[in-house]
């Protein structure tokens, strides 16, 4: 039998009993409408979800997307690899913006402050992703990507908001700057990418972990270390959907309708129960959010 085309979503999941949050996605990077998208998830027993900002015109649809619908909350922030577009330009168009001029640290500052902004929203209930990304963006970058996490993680701690973290091969220094600049109440390391170890330090910080598809990988074994050892407390579950959708669906889109595929693989990892496991994830993820 010829392998599932990858353009054919996978098929709906066996829904979950208890109700949960997709703690992490991009509703405006996925097929279809939002409401589509939002009657998909509920009819599996995904019946919240975070919609989250990586650059100003993210941040505003994500605010806007979450005052029309009940079941959404925003996010708003530049991504690690924004903040070194908007100071030292874009000429390849890598971002969904095209090519872009460099602004300096001035164009930084004034997004920035439309960020502030949109935190201050009610139905705004984290500041990020931010973070640092080693991956993608290179020594030059470093900078403005620090003084832009820097920055987010005032404006969270000043409207009281969580800070949702993207941590990409940046552990030790995303773990310092969070210490050196007082981490906000509530911290969120978004498709967390840690292993045991960097567990216990978050563990012991009070910091949320969100375990996306990727736990389900081959050659994700550190990920299923640290989240055994996780307290279930402080663990959530995302798609970061269109990304890094679940096995055996790798390769193919990601929505926040297979959150239930990804949850059972971590009930299996925890040891712990399906229903068990979703009703600490939906009571740890409305506490790190705030709704």
């Amino acid at each position: 039998m010829a392998p599932q085309d990858k353009n054919t979503p996978p098929p709906l999941p066996e829904p979950l009993r208890v109700a949960v949050a997709d703690s992490h996605t991009h509703l405006d990077m996925q097929e279809g409408t939002v409401d589509e998208a939002l009657a998909k998830a509920a009819s599996v027993g995904v019946t919240t979800v975070v919609q989250v900002g990586c650059d100003l015109a993210g941040s505003r649809w994500a605010a806007e997307t979450a005052a029309a619908h009940d079941s959404v909350h925003a996010t708003v922030a530049l991504h690690p690899n924004e903040a070194p577009r908007i100071v030292l330009g874009d000429p390849d168009g890598w971002s969904r913006q095209g090519a872009r001029e460099p602004g300096g640290d001035s164009a930084l500052d004034a997004a920035l402050a439309e960020i502030d902004k949109l935190a201050a929203l009610p139905q705004v209930r984290g500041v990020g992703e931010t973070g640092l990304d080693y991956f993608r963006t290179g020594p030059d970058g470093m900078a403005a990507q620090e003084a832009s996490f820097r920055a987010h993680i005032e404006i969270a701690k000043r409207h009281d908001k969580a800070l949702v973290i993207h941590d990409r091969e940046a552990h030790d220094d995303v773990l310092r700057i969070l210490r050196e600049e007082g981490a906000p109440d509530r911290v969120v390391f978004h498709c967390y990418s840690g292993d045991a170890e960097m567990a216990e330090i978050c563990a012991a910080a009070g910091y949320f972990m969100s375990f996306a598809g990727n736990v389900t990988f081959k050659n994700a074994q550190p990920l299923r270390d640290a989240l055994a050892v996780a307290p279930p407390e402080l663990v959530l579950v995302e798609t970061d959907a269109p990304f890094l959708t679940p096995a055996p669906y790798r390769g193919r889109a990601n929505a926040p309708y297979l959150i239930p595929v990804t949850l059972r693989a971590m009930a299996e990892v925890t040891g712990m129960t399906e229903d068990a496991l979703a009703t600490a994830v939906a009571a740890n993820t409305a506490r790190a959010f705030g709704y």
